[in-house]
């Protein structure tokens, strides 16, 4: 690592999978995964590339069940470019001697540049280095540079780029039962003299597919057709020490963009006007540089290398070109196909970030939302429930995407999933609306859309919750919360548990901020939410009622994390990390021992302890005071005591939400957690995942940890609140973010000082508030704060 380049040094097969998702480049549009464009999908290898909202549903007979399946669509390969001296075979890593390999990711310039030499006998070496980028400008472009230089000798080299419409989803093993051939009706051409075309259609949700690739060289270029394959190939003369020149441009459409008639036409016309690798380059040189610019992020050490690393996966992933699209925040990125290419929660670990630097990109994954919110109406209604309840993964259309099945590796068995029944969902998603609007102060946004997801999810919460007489309170049965472990009682033969604390807090607060924002609608608008909804002042009150009386369980002084809980049995964890060394998957090894995570105190990750992570300890005081429940620090201290001693962290989020309550509770352990966190994908902690797809909410989590975990910031009020606490061993960070109208405001903190700097412009002052007093910092203002010890 260096500052502001990832680099990997030798070939290792072993590692290929990991350095193809961490060396994945897209720009919010499409991605390509960083695989040598010599290499074709194997064991080894996996050549994928995916476009935002692309999805198509397919049905597979699995253990005696029809399984449905929706997949983020691995659309036609337009990497391949293979090589080789005249009459010899094709020079890959895995059949050539490689005297030397490495890849270097540049994040300021989002390119990725390799350089191998290859051993040809003899003393013949042939040198290839490659630069490739997938256009932050243009989101439809992407190109591949390639120089070969002959070292002691002198021959013909044959060259052959393709583009591949034969690719399949094929890129997790646990997934192969699963029919994974998304693409038909493939078809070729090219156009002269220098550019070839693939067409096809995705199966079901016949998403039509373009593609045309434009090869440049300094020789004669001619084309191949082998369906479902196309391509083109030269021949080049090597001398030795000179070095000949490739390039390969090429284009992406499909039928869900606009203002375009035919994806096909489209792509052709679109890389017939694209200029020279060059001037591509410098337009995206200039794209990567404004980007930079607007998430700024100052941190010292290896901890900042790989923040910077994770801001440039969050930034491909979730670029201003998102903002234009019909697309939810993959849990994992655009760099693979685990989890299908699903959307789940991670949107709350994601979303707080954008909004104090790309707030048009929060609007637009918040509209994904709101678009689904007919279906989450359905979904209710299915439960015989008002409001709406948002599927646990959704994808393209916002049903419920939650597989029936998994399979556990260990025990090789497929197994019921219940994980459908984490309806926090919807909770997620209201924390997202209020979070975005109070940063943002969007109030067109809030009085339009966000009331009606934030009142039909209320709406939903309100009409979950039962009265118990014998309690004198309201419940919520048969849930599952984020811990993922539990989801079912000891011996139950339905699915679901009682009164999950995360659930009901968060349903509470979702029905007091409900109330609030029905309270201060204009009248008007009140009025036309209602007569829209059926919404009555009868509701309301129910409302009211409900976000008074939810149910939080405790036992034995602690916050309990569903009803029953503290009747479950203890683990062993000492004796079984010492039997199996990594249990964070703890739930597959006792499922393939014949037991069930379900009879332990044990979690796979943050689950009462979330409610740390989203709730200053101001604000969760204040919800549990309105739920009559006391929550001092004693309380909350023995809490998080209890669940650290009793989690597995079989999650990339568990490590963040640990090291981010335990930094605000100001405990020395917090930096060994915010190190997992940090370490999650590059270290690949949850033992061979990230080749699958990085983790995109925990990399999001750990900037937003800096921004507003470490500082305490709060927009709120009308005002930017900080109550920085301490982290010795990250005590100098600074960044800029965007908040009212403002773009480029500067927090810099070190050992007892915040310095905010406002830049010149026209808009009114920010209010900044800390604990022990408030300040007003005009534009073209800095102002330096003493902090207390």
């Amino acid at each position: 690592m260096t500052g502001w380049t990832w680099e990997y040094d030798g070939y290792d097969p072993a590692d290929e999978r990991l350095r193809e998702s961490l060396c994945t480049l897209g720009n919010g549009y499409f991605a390509t995964r960083g695989a040598l464009p010599e290499c074709t999908a194997d064991d080894v290898h996996y050549p994928g590339t995916y476009v935002a909202g692309c999805y198509d549903q397919l049905t597979t007979d699995m253990a005696g069940r029809r399984v449905r399946n929706e997949d983020m669509v691995n659309v036609p390969n337009w990497l391949p470019l293979r090589f080789r001296l005249a009459g010899q075979r094709w020079l890959s890593p895995d059949t050539a001697k490689v005297l030397e390999h490495v890849q270097v990711l540049h994040l300021a310039s989002g390119l990725l540049e390799r350089r191998t030499r290859y051993a040809l006998g003899e003393g013949r070496v042939l040198a290839v280095r490659q630069q490739r980028l997938v256009h932050m400008a243009d989101p439809h472009l992407a190109a591949l540079r390639t120089e070969f230089t002959a070292e002691g000798f002198a021959g013909d080299l044959d060259v052959e780029a393709a583009l591949d419409g034969g690719v399949t989803n094929a890129g997790v093993t646990r997934y192969r039962d699963l029919d994974g051939r998304h693409l038909t009706r493939v078809r070729t051409g090219s156009v002269e003299p220098d550019t070839v075309w693939l067409h096809c259609t995705t199966r079901t949700s016949a998403i039509r597919i373009g593609m045309a690739a434009r090869l440049s060289a300094d020789t004669a270029v001619t084309d191949w057709h082998e369906a479902p394959r196309v391509g083109q190939r030269v021949r080049l003369g090597l001398l030795p020490g000179r070095s000949v020149t490739v390039d390969k441009t090429v284009a992406l459409h499909t039928s869900r963009d606009p203002a375009i008639s035919d994806p096909l036409d489209a792509a052709i016309d679109r890389v017939a006007a694209a200029p020279a690798f060059d001037e591509l380059l410098e337009a995206h040189l200039t794209a990567w540089d404004q980007l930079w610019r607007r998430a700024e992020l100052e941190v010292a050490g290896e901890a900042g290398r790989i923040l910077r690393l994770h801001l440039f996966h969050v930034l491909q992933t979730l670029s201003p070109h998102t903002a234009d699209l019909d697309v939810g925040v993959p849990a994992r990125g655009l760099h693979g196909e685990a989890y299908r290419g699903h959307v789940f929660w991670d949107e709350l670990f994601v979303l707080p970030y954008l909004n104090l630097h790309f707030p048009e990109v929060s609007r637009a994954l918040l509209r994904y939302r709101h678009r689904r919110l007919d279906q989450a109406r359905a979904a209710a209604r299915a439960l015989g429930r008002r409001g709406a309840l948002y599927p646990w993964q959704s994808g393209s259309d916002g049903r419920e995407e939650t597989q029936e099945l998994h399979l556990n590796p260990r025990s090789g068995r497929w197994l019921a999933d219940h994980s459908r029944l984490q309806r926090h969902v919807g909770s997620a998603v209201a924390y997202n609306v209020w979070q975005y609007c109070e940063t943002s102060q969007d109030a067109e946004f809030l009085h339009t859309k966000g009331a009606e997801m934030l009142l039909e999810i209320a709406r939903f919460w309100a009409d979950s919750a039962t009265w118990d007489e014998g309690l004198g309170r309201h419940r919520i049965r048969g849930v599952m919360g984020p811990d993922e472990y539990h989801d079912a009682y000891p011996g139950a033969r339905q699915p679901g548990l009682d009164d999950n604390a995360y659930t009901n807090v968060t349903a509470a607060w979702v029905l007091t901020r409900a109330l609030e924002v029905m309270r201060t609608l204009p009248e008007p608008r009140r009025r036309e939410l209602a007569e829209r909804t059926g919404l009555d002042d009868g509701e309301l009150e129910q409302w009211e009622d409900v976000s008074r009386t939810l149910h939080v369980p405790y036992h034995d002084g602690v916050i309990s994390q569903f009803e029953g809980y503290g009747d479950l049995a203890e683990l062993d964890w000492k004796d079984y990390r010492a039997r199996y060394g990594d249990i964070r998957r703890l739930d597959r090894i006792l499922e393939a021992e014949g037991d069930t995570v379900n009879r332990y105190k044990a979690s796979k990750q943050a689950d009462v302890l979330m409610l740390g992570y989203l709730f200053s300890p101001l604000e969760l005081r204040g919800v549990f005071k309105r739920l009559g429940h006391r929550l001092d620090d004693d309380i909350w201290r023995r809490t998080v005591d209890h669940y650290l001693l009793r989690t597995s962290h079989g999650s990339t989020l568990s490590g963040l939400v640990h090291g981010w309550v335990l930094a605000r509770a100001r405990r020395t352990e917090a930096w060994t957690y915010c190190q997992e966190a940090l370490r999650g994908d590059i270290a690949d902690l949850q033992g061979g995942t990230t080749g699958e797809g990085i983790h995109l909410g925990a990399m999001a989590g750990t900037l937003d940890l800096v921004q507003r975990g470490l500082t305490g910031l709060e927009t709120r009020a009308g005002a930017l609140w900080l109550d920085p606490v301490p982290l010795p061993e990250l005590s100098t960070y600074g960044f800029s973010l965007r908040y009212q109208g403002h773009w480029g405001v500067r927090l810099r903190l070190e050992r007892g000082g915040l310095e905010v700097t406002v830049p010149p412009s026209d808009r009114s002052p920010i209010d900044i508030r800390l604990p022990d007093r408030a300040v007003r910092v005009r534009p073209g203002e800095s102002c330096h704060l003493l902090l207390p010890d």
